[in-house]
Order: C-alpha cells, then structure tokens, then sequence
C-alpha cells in the first residue's frame, strides 16, 4: 500500500473530523498530494491538493473556508482538517498523488491513490 487513507467516519452537521493520507515513501514528497471524494451515484471531484508547502495549496470552491489541508514531511504524511461538514459532504474521500507534478483538480492526471475512507455527515 503506498497511500493509505484513514480518519473517516460518522458526525453530526456542523462537526468536524479530520483526515489522514499516510504515504510508504519520502519519495512521495515530491509529488503534490490531493483529496478527491466520490458520494453515491456521483463523479470523483477534486477536494483539495498541497504541494507539501503550507503556501501552496488548492481548494474546490464547495470546501473553501470550511476545510484545510496540511502535511508533515518527517511524518510523510498529508491531513485534510474537515469543519463545518454538512451532509453533503458525506462521500468516501480518496488521497492521490501526481507524478506529473501537476497537482490538478483532474482525477486521471493522478497516478497513485489511497483505498479511501468514508466520511458520513448526518443532518
């Protein structure tokens, strides 16, 4: 497993959880890291991406001002802090790294991927 993702999980409207995207290799440092979710019977969207520097980051407009996205180099490790999570939020959120060094908001430029960890936002 080369990304693993964990931190999900069940909470009320209005709470907050927070993500972990743990990778098995500082080589993965290299490469920018994103959160993308996938709620049923919907696409993959892009949630949020870092290029493991706390002034470089990217944020789909739905998330803005609600969730933040870190790393810890020594820890190798991404996190997605999630507040103000409202139902439909709930999805199961996937973190993805890009050898391509892009760091886009497009899923298939991404080439490797967490297993994924569900997030349930109850109203």
């Amino acid at each position: 497993v080369q990304l693993q993702a964990s931190g999900g999980g069940l909470v009320q409207a209005g709470g907050s959880l927070r993500l972990s995207c743990a990778a098995s290799s500082r080589t993965f440092t290299r490469y920018p890291i994103a959160w993308f979710r996938q709620a049923p019977g919907k696409e993959r969207e892009f949630v949020a991406s870092t290029a493991w520097t706390d002034n470089i980051a990217d944020y789909a407009d739905s998330v803005k001002g609600r969730f933040a996205i870190s790393s810890d180099k020594a820890e190798i490790t991404v996190y997605l802090q999630m507040n103000g999570l409202k139902p439909e939020d709930t999805a199961v959120y996937y973190c993805a790294a890009d050898r391509s060094y892009k760091g886009s908001q497009y899923a298939f430029e991404y080439d490797y991927w967490g297993q994924g960890t569900l997030v349930t936002v109850s109203s």
